[in-house]
């Protein structure tokens, strides 16, 4: 049997293919059409999971959408009618997207996928309670939802048991911890549902001290947590439930200047925000889990939500909470809900025992020897061919070693917004200057930002204070954890300014090429750690095709790729009169 989730008309459209309760392939939208956070109907995601298995629509016994869109019609309708006439212009822009789309959905899927079965549509956060508990590791575990809003509900927690999901409570729009962290992102001169995670990213340069950090007490003003982590908003602070643009000017006030102009100096009173915002965010998330915990009796707990790319939070949960083991997928946020679509129709709608786990994320395009050659030829790009795998291990180590910085394409395309090593640019962490480089010459983005390292899951203790055992979590790159201090000096470009960095491991089944390649550069070194970041620019997509990634390469500073069985590099090619830093957007 096979089950089509579908995700789209927000941010992150997303595809995703089951057979018989596996996920098979799964693709986000914008890595087809090169729109970073796509939100249109995911056609191009769709056709590669069918095509993937050799199937046409006729093949597939549901499709599943991850929403009820009447129920947020409601929401919406009551939300702009309660502040109406505040909300008029805004509620009349939108208006259109509502007719046209967002409550055709049955008609639009039916349509571009000529499909003529069931569509069934699953509520929001129920679709991420499913794809964080369904095709996790645990057989029982407590789930915690956390994003903007789904169709009411912003924040959700409750119990997984086998093939059952009981959600027990939920806390309603307009009082969103997402919404909160978002509109700051916006105060912050960054861009909502992109950009969050730079605040995150920030917030080590603030005063992350209570005591003295102003900011902590401002932004306490506009929350009322509860003991048990249940909160909300003053809303007299916000403005995003009648409007389309998020800071007040009451927030303004509190917050002691106006909005950030993109691209303008940073000072720290935006660090100092940025530093008390994820105090608050951790403090309302420790102890709504800690509450959790206590009433679900569980030591194991799933995350999801777009909350749920805090790896700074994640990497702190169970040192802070009661829990003792945390699981998330790839893609926690509404990407990820395609999978959760699918899999809850399977398993809690058709009532199917649950009999697959999610290992790793490379569910997207891959190509073959044959096809990636036929790229280089039809296009006339030099290149040289490995005879096998131990020489592009030796090779590409070698490369790295020398501070070469290196696309490394392979297998299919990783599932979620992290490249876990299928479409990484890959670097030195040994060196000291690696970090302007790639911010410079290849990603064209603020200095501030850190660079993850990626270490082989057996070596991982010894350079980083991870929680023991090692969650499978880290191996999709979505926890932070301190790198202890005797190595702070020796691998420097991926030291954030706190210590830390956003660790991925990696395991040799999950992929063997990657995990051989990182212990051989330990041998070159002394440190198996590598420089693990997408391979993109600022404002595009991670590539997909060998086109892509070509084309990135000849816009920046990457010396070559290591494309399946070949080295390009682009000192070989000539230039290309594309100009990635012209393109490199926020």
């Amino acid at each position: 049997m096979y089950i089509l989730g579908i995700s789209c008309y927000y941010h992150d459209s997303s595809a995703a293919l089951l057979k018989d309760g596996v996920i098979v392939a799964a693709a986000q939208e914008e890595r087809f059409t090169r729109k970073k956070h796509d939100t249109s109907f995911p056609f191009n995601a769709a056709n590669y999971c069918l095509k993937s298995q050799n199937i046409t629509i006729k093949n597939v016994s549901y499709v599943g959408f991850y929403e009820k869109p009447f129920l947020k019609f409601e929401r919406v309708l009551s939300q702009h009618l309660e502040m109406f006439p505040k909300s008029f212009k805004t509620f009349l822009a939108s208006i259109p997207s509502w007719i046209n789309e967002k409550l055709r959905v049955t008609k639009t899927i039916k349509k571009k996928l000529e499909y003529k079965g069931d569509v069934l549509f699953i509520e929001h956060h129920l679709a991420h309670a499913a794809a964080a508990f369904l095709i996790s590791p645990f057989e029982k575990a407590a789930i915690c939802t956390i994003d903007g809003v789904g169709e009411w509900t912003t924040t959700a927690y409750g119990i997984g048991n086998g093939k059952d999901i009981h959600l027990m409570k939920e806390i309603n729009f307009p009082s969103s911890l997402g919404l909160l962290y978002s509109t700051i992102t916006a105060y912050l001169g960054f861009s909502v549902n992109n950009s969050e995670y730079k605040v995150m990213g920030l917030s080590p340069y603030g005063n992350k001290d209570k005591n003295t950090n102003p900011y902590y007490r401002k932004l306490m003003q506009v929350i009322d947590i509860k003991e048990d982590g249940s909160y909300s908003l003053d809303m007299s602070y916000f403005i995003y439930h009648y409007a389309d643009r998020m800071p007040s000017k009451k927030l303004c006030k509190l917050l002691d200047g106006p909005v950030r102009k993109p691209e303008s100096e940073l000072t720290q009173r935006h660090k100092d925000i940025a530093a008390a915002l994820q105090w608050v965010y951790e403090r309302v998330l420790f102890k709504m889990l800690n509450h959790v915990c206590k009433e679900t009796k569980s030591e194991n707990v799933v995350l999801a939500g777009g909350c749920g790319l805090n790896s700074v939070a994640n990497g702190k949960i169970l040192r802070n909470t009661l829990f003792k083991n945390i699981w998330l997928q790839s893609d926690p946020g509404d990407g990820g809900t395609s999978i959760g679509t699918a899999a809850y129709i399977y398993h809690s709608v058709l009532g199917n025992k649950r009999n697959y786990i999610f290992k790793d994320a490379y569910l997207g395009p891959g190509f073959s020897t044959e096809e990636i050659k036929s790229f280089l030829d039809k296009n006339k790009i030099r290149y040289s061919e490995f005879k096998d795998e131990k020489e592009i291990i030796e090779v590409a180590a070698k490369l790295i070693y020398n501070n070469n910085v290196v696309g490394w394409f392979q297998l299919g395309m990783e599932w979620g917004p992290r490249a876990l090593g299928a479409r990484s640019i890959l670097s030195n962490a040994c060196n000291s200057k690696m970090q302007e480089i790639l911010n410079h010459k290849v990603k064209h983005r603020e200095k501030f930002r850190p660079f993850a390292p990626v270490v082989c899951e057996d070596d991982a203790l010894k350079y980083f204070e991870c929680d023991v055992p090692i969650s499978e979590t880290t191996d999709f790159m979505l926890m932070v954890y301190p790198i202890r201090k005797e190595w702070h000096d020796k691998i420097p470009a991926v030291t954030h300014v706190d210590g830390s960095g956003r660790l991925q491991t990696i395991r040799r089944h999950q992929n063997q090429l990657y995990y051989d390649l990182i212990k051989k550069f330990g041998k070159l070194s002394g440190i198996p750690i590598l420089i693990n970041t997408s391979f993109n620019i600022r404002g595009e997509p991670i590539v997909c095709t060998p086109y892509d990634a070509y084309k990135c390469m000849m816009g920046t500073g990457i010396d070559c790729i290591v494309m399946g069985n070949f080295l390009i590099k682009r000192e070989d090619n000539p230039q290309d009169i594309w100009d990635s830093e012209k393109y490199a957007k926020d």
